[in-house]
């Protein structure tokens, strides 16, 4: 959205007081009309311009500023000695600064266009430039920290998936060491083998070696016996048992 123009809203240097008024009051496409009617008469009747009321109340909130000493005036925009210039002098003029500050101080609710730009009268009365300045480098410098943070996370997240990386390659490591080799898993099958055949097997009079006289029989005993031990489970020990028995037999062929 294009930002207004001051000049536009009719933005001047200085001002007489009831130009301010015209302004302050958003009148400023009848000032020609307005300023005709009054001649030289620094205010309004009461009974003239009743459309527009605010014209004279504006007229007046600056006389009684001028009166009482809050906003400097001079004559035709100079501050010079204004001794003996009467307040209906019509070569009395305020300065545009000074009428900005003076409005901002005791009318901070009211930020007419000729005075204040688009950002200026978008903020809340309660917070000035200043604040806002304030505001805008305690941003910057949270901002600032923030990015460090983010700098430290990042650096730690890296060095943290580095160390996962390092744990799992050694986990994998102990896993292959600690692993049983090719010999040692046939030693392994041929003790199960052959405890398997002593087992369910009989001695050369017929006795049988054991009271198990099935392969399923054993497997029954071992988990009811030891659950929790891993691998003693009924499918797992089916498994090693048929290639126990596989592996002895064909040691023996």
């Amino acid at each position: 959205m294009p930002k207004s123009s001051s000049l536009a809203d009719g933005a001047k240097i200085y001002y007489r007081p009831i130009e301010a008024a015209i302004r302050w009051s958003g009148l400023l496409r009848f000032e020609q009309r307005i300023l005709a009617t009054l001649k030289q008469r620094p205010l309004p009747e009461v009974t003239e311009f009743p459309r527009w009321p605010m014209l004279r109340l504006n007229a007046e909130r600056i006389f009684d500023a001028l009166a009482h000493g809050e906003m400097p005036y001079g004559k035709d925009g100079l501050g010079r000695d204004t001794l003996g210039l009467a307040m209906d002098d019509s070569s009395l003029t305020v300065r545009h600064v000074d009428l900005k500050a003076w409005m901002a101080h005791y009318y901070p609710g009211e930020k007419p266009a000729f005075l204040f730009d688009e950002i200026e009268r978008a903020l809340h009365p309660a917070i000035s430039l200043d604040t806002v300045g304030t505001l805008l480098v305690e941003r910057e410098a949270i901002k600032a920290r923030l990015a460090e943070h983010l700098s430290v996370y990042e650096s730690l997240r890296a060095e943290h998936e580095a160390l996962l990386k390092t744990h799992a390659a050694c986990a994998a490591d102990a896993e292959r060491a600690n692993a049983p080799g090719p010999r040692s898993e046939t030693t392994y099958l041929n003790i199960i083998g052959g405890l398997l055949t002593l087992l369910l097997g009989k001695s050369p009079s017929g006795m049988p070696y054991s009271s198990f006289l099935t392969q399923e029989a054993i497997i029954s005993a071992m988990v009811a016996h030891h659950s929790n031990a891993m691998g003693i489970t009924e499918r797992t020990l089916q498994a090693k048992f048929a290639l126990a028995r596989r592996r002895l037999q064909s040691t023996n062929s």
